[in-house]
């Protein structure tokens, strides 16, 4: 993959501490003045129950697809800048966050090293990706129903 071509790259975004909402709403203005970020679409957004560490308040979740010209590690730091300007902290796996920002898919990417994995490891068996995703794309994998998730107003544009 050259640096320079674009590829089509799925963001999982979720928020569980302070103005759900408005983190959110806050990452996505981020994620779109990434250099190299284009042709954002939103999925709707879902409140969903925790994953992993259950005893902490419901997520909002959504996911982000666009087109990215760069590599997949030049967008995880982007994604992390964004993370930390947003106060996320790092403090219980699977915790309590003001914003989480998980990249899932990067084109036809497949990678495994110490900092990144894509696809994301876990993202098939997670109904917080799945449902949300589905509005941007066929997923063609069945969903979990092992958790709440339900669809909420939402009237975003990016």
């Amino acid at each position: 993959m050259k640096g320079n071509d674009p590829q089509r790259v799925l963001l999982s975004i979720g928020s569980n501490i302070g103005d759900r909402q408005k983190n959110i709403e806050d990452a996505v203005g981020m994620i779109k003045e990434i250099d190299g970020v284009s042709d954002i679409r939103l999925s709707g957004l879902y409140e969903t129950e925790p994953v992993g560490y259950e005893d902490q308040d419901y997520f909002l979740n959504i996911c982000l697809m666009c087109d990215y010209t760069g590599d997949p590690h030049m967008l995880l730091d982007a994604v992390h800048s964004v993370e930390n300007r947003l106060k996320r902290k790092r403090t219980v796996r699977w915790g309590p966050r003001t914003i989480d920002i998980d990249i899932i898919l990067f084109g036809e990417t497949v990678l495994d090293d110490e900092d990144l994995q894509i696809p994301h490891p876990r993202y098939t068996e997670r109904a917080f990706v799945l449902i949300p995703m589905s509005d941007l794309m066929d997923t063609g994998i069945d969903i979990p129903k092992d958790k709440s998730v339900k669809q909420v107003p939402w009237a975003f544009e990016v």
